[in-house]
């Protein structure tokens, strides 16, 4: 894994906030660039100044999502995860993987299953192993502190909607004039409260699933990391860019 040492990896985002808390003009300076890797796919880091907010833009293939988290970084502090990927899965061993399918051992292990079900014996485990080590060091990365949280954004363009999320949830507020394929997931209770008031589709999602499909808002949650995924169609970005400027005006 690139960066193994996690202090040095912490020593040049370090370098990197401190030359935006400095700039005089900081939303305007040109971001610098680290990256890390997990399941050999790269990851840009991008930041902008010293706050402990993190994004992340997972799948290849949304790119209004990648669109909307460019344009945000630059108005907002924190530091985004920018996948280097067209793609929705990324090739990993002798398959490919869903990145956010990933997150857990039992997640993977269906993940590596699911375009490769028949692995030779002990390569499997192998893999698993793997991913469970390069794991740990992205996460204690990407993991924002408890001041912070962690934003994770997403395209749909298959049917997909908030109705779809209604059962893994514990409370929902669903508004008449919205679309059901645009609405935020939340991990944390009193973030729900405050978003649910304003005029975007949200769900509470603050229990664990009896099955884990290995996705980052699990993990976050078993973690107690304050997590939100900004779902909108694809193609929709002023309407992902209105709904993220909402969640930090709201949550600040």
């Amino acid at each position: 894994m690139i960066l193994r040492r996690q202090s040095f990896l912490n020593k040049i985002i370090v370098i990197h906030i401190f030359s935006f808390v400095f700039a005089r003009e900081i939303k305007n300076v040109s971001f610098p660039h680290s990256y890390i890797t997990f399941a050999n796919a790269k990851f840009d880091l991008i930041s902008n100044g010293n706050s402990s907010n993190r994004y992340i833009w997972l799948h290849g293939d949304e790119q209004t999502a990648k669109m909307a988290l460019e344009y945000h970084i630059k108005k907002y502090q924190g530091i985004a995860f920018f996948i280097d990927s067209k793609t929705r899965e990324i090739p990993f061993q002798s398959t490919i993987i869903d990145p956010n399918r990933i997150f857990s051992r039992k997640g993977s292990y269906y993940a590596l299953r699911k375009f490769k079900p028949d692995w030779p014996p002990g390569n499997l485990k192998k893999a698993l192993d793997i991913l469970d080590g390069e794991r740990e060091e992205f996460l204690n990365v990407l993991m924002p502190d408890k001041s912070g949280y962690l934003i994770s954004l997403h395209n749909n363009f298959r049917g997909y909607n908030v109705y779809k999320e209604k059962n893994k949830s514990q409370k929902i507020s669903i508004k008449k004039i919205e679309n059901p394929r645009d609405f935020i997931i939340c991990t944390d209770a009193n973030d729900y409260e405050r978003l649910s008031s304003g005029p975007f589709n949200v769900v509470l999602q603050n229990k664990l699933p009896e099955k884990d499909d290995g996705s980052l808002s699990w993990e976050a949650l078993r973690r107690n990391v304050r997590y939100l995924n900004v779902e909108t169609r694809l193609g929709y970005l002023s309407k992902q860019k209105k709904m993220l400027k909402f969640i930090e005006e709201v949550l600040d």
